[in-house]
């Protein structure tokens, strides 16, 4: 099965890189740390869209995979709440 990583999920996850490159640097220079726990915050929702969008396009893919082969479908979708029950 080939997993699809699109150029956006790419484009978004070096955005989230930039991200915590810039908590780094507040925390360097020893900045307040309600600034420093905000842009985590920042950083934790990015990831979490960022794993919602890899599951929900690998979903899809895996999904007509599934059909094709006259597997259960039902199944794949399961195993997709999980990953995301279990990213949080």
């Amino acid at each position: 099965m080939a997993y699809h990583y699109n150029d956006e999920m790419k484009k978004r996850l070096r955005r989230l890189e930039g991200q915590v490159r810039g908590v780094l640097r507040l925390m360097e220079e020893e900045k307040n740390c309600k600034d420093v726990v905000s842009q985590l915050s920042a950083v934790r929702n990015a990831a979490d869209k960022a794993i919602a969008q890899i599951v929900a396009e690998n979903l899809q893919q895996c999904i007509l995979e599934e059909q094709q082969s006259g597997g259960d479908t039902s199944k794949v979708v399961k195993e997709a709440i999980e990953l995301l029950v279990k990213s949080r």
